[in-house]
């Protein structure tokens, strides 16, 4: 269709420069025809005059001719003109159409206007003055003060909108597809940027058109076509479901959504601890920004589905009344046996009885760690011991400024047993690799039982030291300073908890 849209402009073309270029080159022979014929064409147009009014009026013969010759002069210049124009206008849809039909940024109309006007106003200066070589055009522009004044205030609109226009395009602070927002006006699309102003379609499919002069002076939001534009979209949890998980399921969705960049990972983030449950909020880029609304919700559609599938409710304001007193829902919490068959499975308790272990796990928190978030940290004073339930965690030690990273513990592991029964600074620092359920034991659960049986002091003391001579033999170190440490455990324990009597 194009092709032959082309064909047809082309063949108008030609003709059409035929036919004035066939007149342009008729003119100058009826000049010479004229020139040589005056006196006798003076004579044929006094004797029509005076057969029409009954007498020779020489005067009128003289002005006659001199009108057709001022005629042909100015039919010339016309001719010239047009030539010129549709010789303009075709190139312009040649060049335009064909040679930058590929290019990334579509070129704007109100770059054609201004260089097509430059070309016609250098053309006509040149075609009159051939014609009227005596006539100085720079003169009569540049005295008519007057005229000009008049006509700078009729056209002080349009004038301000050429010249606006003018600097946005030295600017390019958008181009021919970008979607801009403006405050005060709307979103839309742009689609045509002339001398006049700009057309925008908006959202509604319809057109918002604002002159360049108006539109210099707003702040624009520019979305360029060929970026990564980002957007949020925000969606709220109630208390009880889990961060770690919520981001995991949230952040999956969103990656599979068509219209989401892969190139860049989506965030899924808490905004706020807000009086009904947990804001978040989602950052995504998009391949289109133009298509944000319909993206937009199909996010939502697609965080719904996942909630569905995975238990999380949405939080909305709500007021509870209470009729009986009831412990409020938690995810994270463990039933007694669950606490006393993990204790019991911890090598280090091993002396206790199943009494014993049964008041130790009643004594016990748990407590939940986020991922990458630290338990304990190294040279922090210790009164008490972990034991991970769920989840797992990665120890580390500083060495001359760098974090170097020992190894990693999971469910059923446990470590600070150090800080438990001698109140010792942390020797390392445990993260958490994952969200990690872990039971806390401090010296105020421990004590009463070690009141009841101080005979546990000394088992617990040597499995301390076999512990810690397991450790000292991947460090080389002596049998020696393991026989001085185990008395030294012993002591520690005795005077930790206050048993030296």
């Amino acid at each position: 269709m194009e092709k032959v849209n082309l064909r047809r402009k082309i063949l108008f073309f030609i003709v059409f420069a035929g036919i004035i270029t066939f007149l342009l080159i008729l003119i100058p022979s009826v000049e010479d025809l004229l020139s040589a014929n005056i006196p006798a064409f003076k004579e044929a147009v006094n004797q029509y005059i005076s057969g029409m009014f009954g007498k020779t009026e020489g005067m009128m013969a003289q002005t006659f001719v001199s009108l057709l010759v001022q005629f042909l002069r100015i039919l010339k210049v016309i001719l010239w003109m047009a030539l010129i124009v549709s010789i303009i206008r075709f190139l312009r849809t040649l060049i335009f159409s064909t040679a930058f039909r590929s290019s990334t940024y579509e070129i704007s109309s109100l770059v054609q206007n201004v260089l097509s006007i430059i070309v016609y106003i250098v053309a006509f200066f040149i075609i009159f003055n051939s014609q009227y070589p005596n006539v100085d055009l720079a003169a009569l522009f540049t005295t008519s003060t007057i005229l000009g004044v008049i006509i700078g205030l009729a056209l002080q609109d349009t004038l301000g909108n050429l010249f606006a226009g003018l600097a946005m395009q030295a600017d390019l602070p958008f181009q021919i597809g970008d979607v801009i927002s403006i405050p005060t006006k709307g979103t839309g699309v742009v689609e045509n940027i002339s001398w006049r102003g700009v057309k925008i379609r908006t959202f509604q499919n319809k057109f918002l058109i604002i002159s360049n002069s108006v539109l210099g002076k707003e702040a624009i939001e520019v979305a360029p076509r060929e970026n990564l534009n980002a957007r949020l979209v925000f969606f709220n949890t109630v208390y009880t479901s889990s961060p770690a998980k919520t981001v995991q399921i949230v952040r999956e969705a969103v990656r599979q959504i068509e219209n989401v960049s892969q190139k860049i990972r989506p965030i899924v983030r808490v905004k706020d601890l807000a009086a009904s449950g947990i804001d978040w909020e989602i950052k995504y880029w998009l391949e289109d920004y133009s298509k944000y609304n319909d993206t937009d919700a199909l996010i939502r559609q697609r965080v719904w589905y996942a909630f569905q599938r995975e238990k999380i409710k949405f939080a909305y304001p709500t007021h509870t009344v209470h009729i009986a007193k009831q412990q409020p829902e938690d995810n994270f919490v463990e039933t007694g046996n669950e606490i006393f068959e993990r204790l019991s499975n911890v090598p280090i308790f091993a002396p206790l009885s199943d009494e014993e272990t049964q008041k130790l796990a009643e004594s016990s928190r748990v407590r939940v760690f986020a991922p990458d978030e630290a338990i304990v940290r190294q040279g922090q004073q210790g009164k008490s011991m972990f034991v991970i339930h769920n989840g797992s965690v990665k120890v580390q030690i500083k060495e001359e400024g760098n974090a170097k990273i020992l190894g990693s513990l999971r469910e059923g592991d446990f470590f600070g047993e150090m800080g438990l029964f001698t109140g010792e600074p942390r020797t390392a620092t445990v993260i958490a690799e994952e969200e990690t359920q872990v039971l806390e034991i401090d010296n105020l659960c421990l004590k009463p039982i070690l009141e009841e049986n101080p005979e546990l002091l000394e088992s617990f003391s040597r499995i301390i030291e076999a512990r810690r001579t397991l450790l000292a033999e991947k460090q080389s170190e002596s049998d020696n300073v393991k026989a001085e440490n185990n008395a030294g455990v012993f002591q520690s324990i005795k005077k930790f908890f206050g048993l030296d009597s």
